[in-house]
């Protein structure tokens, strides 16, 4: 095996979609890709979704696919997770502490969210086939590349830790973003008290006639929900589940009211690659190779630098490879 070095050797990378330095999304791909999301006019079969999964995604914006990872494969990532946090699953007097850096968004504060970005763990599951072959069938392209994004500890509230399970979009929905986000569950979250992905499909579908009641100034990444909240959906999952959803989908964490569960996740998502961008190539390389995290409104980092001290870089397979950039398609 290929000894790696500890600490980064190559001179730092800018940031190449700098889109996301005072608003929401991730800068590790394109903000809206230049191909538009599948609408199955290129004749090719479905991989993983049934026609029944395609209907449900187009009328509701968003899909659950069973077993994308075996379920061994994300407990083991949870274990990770609860390592890198330095927290102990069976003491909740060790979940509680202040964050380790401040979040320029707000409202994401104790919310749980975990800033590791190219573990091996992470990666192991960015490159299982059944998740990339999801996102083909959603994208209706085999050149894709995977997010390069964190994961997430939601803890139960206790006073002095409460957060509100706020509704929102990480793309400004006026201008029709070709994006999809998507959420692992790496424990079962079959509780709806224990937090977990929300979302309001009534308004994913109804948001073009929904905006003409909204006063002109509203916020573009937060609706005001008030009317909505009988559609709100709890969305079920069980460990190994990937959930994928539009960008369009009013979506967000709900508050943890379990009192002693974790819903543990980790964010994983595709777009068409841009592999004539060579900047963004680049940073995405960069940023493997030596464990950097990406830079903006949502994301603060890791003071500790632990990726880069105490963890290798992660070993990617031929579709690993692939994903990431590093060889083309």
């Amino acid at each position: 095996m290929e000894a790696h070095t500890m600490t980064p050797t190559m001179a730092p990378v800018k940031m190449a979609n700098t889109n996301h330095e005072d608003i929401p999304g991730n800068p590790s791909t394109a903000t809206s890709s230049h191909l538009t999301l599948n609408d199955r006019s290129n004749g090719q079969p479905l991989r993983v979704l049934s026609e029944e999964d395609w209907q449900f995604w187009v009328h509701n914006g968003y899909i659950v696919i069973k077993n994308a990872v075996p379920r061994e494969q994300a407990l083991k990532t949870a274990e990770f997770l609860w390592e890198f946090e330095e927290k102990d699953p069976t003491n909740p007097e060790t979940w509680y502490a202040p964050p380790r850096a401040e979040m320029k968004m707000k409202e994401l504060t104790g919310t749980g969210m975990v800033e590791v970005y190219n573990n091996q763990h992470l990666w192991n599951n960015r490159q299982m086939q059944r998740v990339y072959d999801a996102f083909v069938d959603i994208w209706g392209t085999e050149k894709l590349w995977v997010t390069i994004d964190r994961a997430n500890l939601n803890f139960p509230i206790r006073p002095g830790f409460e957060y509100k399970g706020f509704i929102h979009w990480d793309y400004d929905p006026e201008t029709k973003p070709q994006n999809v986000q998507g959420v692992l569950a790496l424990a079962d979250q079959t509780d709806e008290n224990m937090g977990g992905f929300q979302c309001i499909p009534e308004l994913y579908r109804t948001y073009d006639t929904w905006k003409l009641t909204q006063p002109a100034n509203r916020n573009r990444f937060q609706p005001d929900t008030t009317g909505l909240e009988e559609h709100i959906v709890k969305v079920k999952m069980e460990a190994g589940d990937l959930l994928i959803f539009n960008s369009t989908q009013p979506h967000g964490i709900r508050p943890n009211l379990s009192g002693n569960k974790v819903r543990i996740a980790q964010y994983i998502s595709m777009m068409p690659a841009e592999e004539e961008n060579e900047a963004l190539r680049d940073w995405r390389i960069n940023s493997w190779k030596n464990r950097i995290s990406p830079e903006g409104y949502a994301f603060p980092g890791d003071p500790r630098n632990w990726e880069q001290t105490k963890y290798d870089v992660a070993e990617l397979n031929d579709l690993g490879k692939k994903l990431l950039g590093l060889e083309k398609w």
